[in-house]
């Protein structure tokens, strides 16, 4: 049996910017159905909006995102998660970071620790703080 765990992200309006520049990042098959789509009744204006919206990468990179409706609760809170991109191949997660640190506020550059050959953290523009590092053979076991 396999799982996977993928981070779910919530927006007010900018899900389709978002899935589409992770896109643009990452690669990959970007799958959405708006509100209008389900017959969910949301304020008008919003119907367009995604009430759920998914990118796939071949590389494994999975990413859902939803648009709040304007008259539901929303609070994006102060870096309530992180999205954590782990690879093997540091050219590979090298890429990812220069494609996501457009228009991102750098947190941590991506350099070596102790605990990983290479580790960055950002916030991209979308307010979505994104960890990414090269996988040490230990952290396997």
């Amino acid at each position: 049996m396999t799982v996977a765990v993928t981070p779910h992200l919530n927006f007010r309006g900018q899900a389709r910017e978002a899935l589409e520049h992770y896109r643009t990042v990452f690669g990959g098959e970007v799958v959405t159905v708006t509100h209008a789509d389900t017959g969910r009744p949301v304020p008008a204006g919003e119907e367009g909006n995604i009430s759920w919206g998914q990118l796939v990468s071949t590389a494994g990179v999975r990413v859902m995102v939803y648009d709040v409706p304007s008259m539901d609760a929303w609070d994006p809170g102060t870096v309530p998660f992180y999205v954590s991109v782990r690879g093997t191949d540091a050219e590979e997660v090298r890429g990812y970071w220069e494609a996501l640190a457009a228009d991102a506020t750098v947190v941590v550059p991506l350099a070596p620790s102790p605990w990983a050959p290479l580790y960055g953290m950002l916030t991209d523009r979308f307010g979505v703080t994104w960890v990414l590092d090269v996988e040490m053979a230990w952290a396997n076991t």
